[in-house]
């Protein structure tokens, strides 16, 4: 099932079961506060009743022999003297309040009545010996909300159906509900076209993903959205690019190392089926096996470069990270490649900015740090003409090694490519050099850089954290 079905399946769900919950709420609060406001009112109401009732008995004082109470059947009959008395004001108020109205004496006798007799002969029948009024008056049938005020005749009890007041709970339930599932159609209708809306970048990044897949990097898009999803698919477009440029690079690579690598194997055969086939006689076999020899040595150092560069690119376990002290560094770096200097007749000059710079300390691989520093400072050595100049300075969160020459500088075509493998100047060799040199500053935390010095030749700089 889709994304998109499962999350507006999911919200349908939890909306209808939302209404549903509330529709049930409604119904209870809307009977208990419709039950409590008609209650209110009844009492109200009866209070009224009674301040009437007691002004008219006052009024009819003088009248004397009250006629005997009748039974339940014939009091909505037959009224007696003293029903007549009452129901006035009884028969006068309760049809303008919509309630109906039972006044019975001490004894419990029914003196007036709005009930039908037989709404009170059903209700006896429920309890045995029990009269129908006084299971009204009681609030024992449920049929009823009642109302009841002690009066000088007996007690008033006031009467309605809780039929009337569920079924305007019913209809403004009925209504309500209506409302709810129109705003609740609304909502959904708005979730969709809101999920849609989320769920469209997510659907176009699972295309471009394919395209990853595929190793179609160059055809992945940036797909615009915003927040965390606008974040993923940036971040999948950047990898495209990353992607693209290695794949560039190792098919560069591996076209590269073919040339490489066929040229030393091109002049080890090539002289090796001469002295074979009887085409070098003399001082030219020996000639050829140098170059069988030469050629042997350079392919040997070729193929040494590519598994270290190989193993710097996916190897961790290779670096073993420690206190590595500038000057010594600088020193030992010097010592190695003397000979190359004495033969160039080159002079090399250590500039160190202050005392502080010269006994700076950085974390690297002691033995892979110095091969970078080898590198460098070897290639300068192919294009300086008097002077090689190297210069220490540390600031407040790195170290800066700057190695200088006074040659003709870099060509500006090389520049953007100089650390990249196989690429190689007038008098480079492997082409690797440089490479192994960036890979190398950047396994131990710093960058590696070059330009064309103000005054003249090349300038490569390394950066390191502070340790």
């Amino acid at each position: 099932m889709k994304l998109f079905v499962q999350i507006n399946v999911a919200f349908g769900v939890l909306l209808v079961f939302i209404l549903s919950a509330i529709a049930v709420l409604f119904h209870f609060v809307l009977l208990d506060h419709f039950i409590t406001v008609q209650k209110n009112d009844m009492q109200q109401a009866s209070a009224t009743i009674s301040t009437h009732m007691q002004a008219d008995s006052v009024a009819m004082s003088g009248v004397t022999g009250a006629a005997s109470v009748a039974n339940v059947t014939s009091v909505t009959t037959q009224p007696s003297a003293a029903a007549v008395a009452i129901s006035p004001i009884t028969a006068t108020l309760t049809p303008v309040l919509g309630f109906d109205a039972v006044i019975t004496d001490n004894d419990s006798n029914i003196v007036y009545s709005t009930l039908p007799a037989s709404t009170l002969h059903i209700t006896a029948q429920k309890l045995d010996n029990v009269s129908g009024v006084q299971i009204v008056q009681e609030g024992k049938d449920e049929r009823f909300l009642v109302a009841s005020k002690t009066i000088d005749a007996g007690m008033l009890t006031l009467f309605t159906p809780m039929s009337k007041i569920q079924a305007i709970e019913k209809s403004l339930l009925g209504r309500l509900l209506v409302v709810l599932c129109i705003g609740g159609a609304l909502v959904f209708l708005l979730s969709l076209v809101i999920t849609r809306k989320l769920i469209k970048p997510l659907m176009q990044l699972q295309g471009e993903l394919r395209k990853v897949e595929n190793r179609r990097f160059s055809e992945v898009k940036r797909i615009r959205a915003g927040g965390e999803i606008g974040v993923v698919a940036e971040t999948v477009y950047d990898m495209a690019e990353e992607l693209e440029k290695y794949n560039r690079i190792q098919k560069q690579f591996i076209q590269n190392a073919s040339h490489e690598l066929k040229t030393p194997l091109m002049s080890i055969a090539g002289y090796a089926e001469g002295i074979r086939d009887g085409i070098f006689e003399g001082e030219d076999v020996r000639k050829g096996l140098d170059v069988i020899i030469s050629e042997s040595g350079r392919l040997k150092n070729i193929v040494t470069e590519m598994t270290l560069l190989a193993k710097l690119d996916g190897e961790e376990h290779i670096f073993r990270m420690d206190a590595v002290p500038i000057a010594e560094m600088i020193t030992e770096t010097i010592e190695r490649i003397n000979p190359l200097l004495v033969r160039n007749g080159l002079a090399v000059e250590v500039d160190y900015s202050d005392e502080a710079a010269r006994r700076t300390v950085i974390r690297a691989d002691r033995d892979k740090l110095l091969q970078a520093l080898l590198n460098v400072v070897s290639n300068a050595t192919r294009y300086a003409r008097k002077e090689i100049r190297i210069r220490i300075s540390r600031g407040k969160k790195q170290i800066d090694i700057s190695i200088t020459d006074d040659g003709d500088g870099i060509p500006s075509s090389l520049l953007p490519h100089l650390f990249h493998r196989f690429v190689k100047g007038k008098d480079g060799e492997t082409g690797l050099g440089l490479a192994i040199s960036r890979a190398i500053v950047e396994r131990c935390g710093g960058c590696i850089a070059a330009r064309n010095h103000e005054t003249g030749g090349a300038d490569v700089s390394m950066r390191f954290p502070a340790a």
